[in-house]
């Protein structure tokens, strides 16, 4: 398996995937990992760390071939490998492409995927380690050309599959990182669940919190979860009413990641100003989640007073996945039944999580399958 995996500066992809690395060598699977940003700033001695994106774009483009013609030459002697890139820059030259076309077609990838993470975390990591005046509403377009350039450039090359994988806010995503590459016959999953109208339920954040580790054991699961900046809009808005004029972020740190001791602090009327990309980018991309999983499981919790906790987000995606083909199942939880626009489409419903995973089980869901059926 050949993937290029590329993202926006502020991730830390090297060490999120030096870590999936490590996770495979735990498995007895060698995964080699290439570096782009590493073996160009070897060829270049005479520029600093961080500095690299201020040479001139013909000086940038002649690194980037170098480590390129590198990696081509040694990935006939990988099984597995993964180069770490970017399929854009937006920086002092203004947005220009980060790869060069002839050279990505022949290392022929099987997989391209685009990991993505909180706005606030990237921006936060894109200041501490760089020399950027950029914005949150910066970071949020570039994000987004990051997901389209990737997914343009996998379609452009035969063969190749696109997906975006999230580093976790609450979760560790390494597992599913490693499984999309070395365990590409697993089920994907897309986990369905009410997120903002339950923000103050504690018990019922937490059986939504159990549902989605049971699923991200057995399956490869986009997990929408894993990136909300919702959170973060409306701790902003509730600053602003308050007259404060800062809000506090969770930095979530994984495991083995450099911590941030403190919470992160982001000028409140920035992050209003990018309210309209939040919901235009959460809208997106939990469509795309869905595109390329082969199945969405929702869980409806029964909320104080026996309402149904169905909201509007979760019953778009039903209806979405059902339209694109995919096996939809929901766990039903209320005492009140499922209206029929539940019922009918959906290909089962639990009454409760044991009750689908036993299902899935059943059928030889929790292994491996042939990629071209069912």
């Amino acid at each position: 398996m050949r993937v290029i995996v590329t993202g926006q500066i502020g991730l830390d992809k090297k060490e999120y995937l030096n870590a999936v690395a490590e996770l495979a060598g735990q498995q007895g699977e060698p995964l080699g990992v290439f570096h782009v940003g590493d073996m160009m700033y070897r060829e270049a001695r005479d520029v600093r760390p961080g500095r690299i994106l201020d040479l001139p774009l013909s000086r940038l483009t002649a690194l980037r071939r170098a480590a390129f013609k590198d990696i081509i030459a040694q990935a006939e002697t990988c099984r597995h490998l993964i180069v770490n890139t970017h399929a854009t820059f937006r920086w002092r030259h203004g947005l220009f492409a980060a790869f060069d076309f002839d050279q990505i077609a022949l290392l022929k990838p099987d997989l391209l995927v685009c990991l993505v993470d909180n706005i606030e975390l990237v921006h936060h990591r894109l200041h501490r380690d760089h020399v950027s005046d950029a914005t949150l509403k910066d970071c949020m377009v570039w994000r987004e050309e990051e997901i389209l350039a990737t997914e343009l450039l996998a379609q452009a090359i035969p063969g190749s599959r696109f997906a975006i994988v999230a580093r976790g806010r609450h979760a560790d995503t390494r597992a599913a990182m490693f499984r999309l590459v070395l365990r590409p016959a697993m089920r994907r999953v897309y986990p369905s669940f009410p997120m903002s109208h339950v923000a103050d339920m504690p018990e019922v954040l937490a059986e939504i919190d159990a549902f989605r580790a049971e699923l991200a054991k057995h399956f490869i699961a986009f997990d929408p979860g894993d990136v909300d900046e919702k959170l973060l809009l409306e701790r902003a808005i509730a600053a602003t009413r308050d007259g404060r004029d800062w809000v506090e972020a969770d930095p979530h740190p994984l495991a083995g990641s450099r911590q941030t001791p403190e919470p992160i602090r982001v000028r409140a009327r920035e992050v209003l100003d990018i309210a309209g990309d939040i919901d235009g980018q959460i809208y997106m991309r939990d469509f795309k989640l869905i595109d390329q999983s082969d199945m969405i499981v929702s869980l409806i919790p029964e909320l104080p007073g026996g309402i149904p906790g169905l909201s509007s987000g979760v019953e778009r995606e039903l209806q979405h996945a059902f339209e694109h083909a995919k096996e939809v199942y929901v766990v039903w939880k209320p005492k009140k039944p499922p209206s029929p626009f539940i019922t009918e489409t959906a290909t089962a419903v639990f009454p409760t999580v044991e009750r689908a995973l036993a299902h899935f089980e059943s059928r030889g869901y929790f292994g491996e399958r042939n990629l071209f059926g069912h």
